[in-house]
């Protein structure tokens, strides 16, 4: 996993750099006397720590010391604090997803009251596409516009499909090749044509990002985080309308539930949950809980070398760089109870 990804998921539980060197430190066996004892051990400045304290208090990472300690705040284990944060991430999704609904069965009344107030629609920011030939051309227009990002929501029914039956392939690779980085999330249930499993690992190898998630609330692509194409709910009509938008206030709602629904999807290649033995799901609990090495290895009944081998291969199977990043990798792979 490299520096950019793992920055990206403590980006999404709310841990900046300066917040997780706090919150590792607070979960040593350390108990600092001071702020500035703290700030000096993680070379910081007091002023933020004190910020990234706060910061840790608000997302649930830390709470205050007991009334009449005058210590710093204490850290809530990994395990509760993740669980705590992907709850709040599950019910700020669903939220976005009713709304994402209402949104795309609405496309035809938006349009006609914009268009029926004698507003041009491009200025508005919402425009409608109708019939699949004009949105194919649209779809492809816009890809070919794009400069830096690509997102995709994948899922049934599919209104163009090659020989066969099956989704034609997406035509992506090509803005891999100019520097364009490409994100799709593709509904399980696209997985039941033959041969597209193996489509989309030859995609994943030619460096478009894949991963699979069930339920996909809705079909979308997301160009530059600028502009957004809602395909039609019924893909098979063929006088069925997409919606594009490009109003701020839109975009800045669609391109947040697409980032929900990328983290809660798995990376193609890694299995749906992956496999685990009754052993190492006691081991992640116990690390997830916060005890270190030592107190696992007596619990365990093993020497502690024993333990670190085993986080060491745990760590290396679930592509974490560091403990906590295998919690969270845990919790998503289904190996820990969310």
């Amino acid at each position: 996993m490299g520096m950019e990804q793992a920055a990206e998921q403590w980006r999404v539980l709310g841990l900046g750099e300066r917040e997780l060197l706090v919150y590792e430190a607070l979960l040593n066996s350390v108990r600092y006397e001071s702020r500035a004892a703290l700030a000096l051990d993680v070379s910081l400045t007091v002023p933020q720590v004190t910020a990234a304290l706060d910061a840790l208090g608000e997302l649930g990472f830390a709470h205050p010391a007991p009334a009449g300690d005058s210590g710093l705040p204490i850290a809530v284990s990994p395990a509760t604090a993740i669980r705590n944060r992907i709850h709040l991430r599950r019910a700020y999704l669903l939220g976005a997803s009713s709304e994402l609904e209402v949104l795309t069965a609405s496309a035809d009344r938006l349009a006609s009251q914009v268009l029926g107030s004698g507003a041009d629609p491009q200025n508005v920011g919402i425009e409608t596409v109708r019939g699949r030939g004009a949105i194919s051309e649209r779809v492809t227009a816009l890809l070919a516009s794009a400069q830096s990002e690509v997102n995709l929501l994948d899922r049934p029914p599919y209104a163009s499909t090659a020989a066969g039956g099956k989704p034609a392939p997406l035509a992506v690779t090509d803005l891999v090749q100019r520097g364009v980085r490409v994100r799709v999330v593709v509904d399980r249930a696209g997985l039941d044509f033959p041969g597209r499993a193996r489509g989309l690992g030859e995609l994943a190898e030619q460096g478009v990002e894949i991963r699979l998630a069930p339920n996909l609330p809705t079909k979308l692509i997301t160009v530059d985080r600028q502009i957004t194409l809602l395909p039609p709910t019924d893909a098979a009509d063929p006088t069925g309308a997409a919606m594009v938008v490009k109003d701020a206030l839109l975009g800045n709602a669609l391109m947040p539930l697409f980032e929900e629904v990328w983290q809660r999807a798995l990376p193609i290649g890694l299995g749906e949950t992956g496999t685990v033995t009754e052993e190492d799901k006691e081991l992640l609990t116990m690390l997830a809980s916060g005890l270190k090495d030592e107190a696992i290895a007596r619990r365990l009944d093993v020497h502690v070398r024993t333990v670190r081998r085993r986080i060491t291969s745990l760590m290396a199977s679930l592509n974490a760089d560091t403990r906590f990043q295998a919690g969270i990798q845990a919790v998503r792979k289904g190996w820990l109870p969310a």
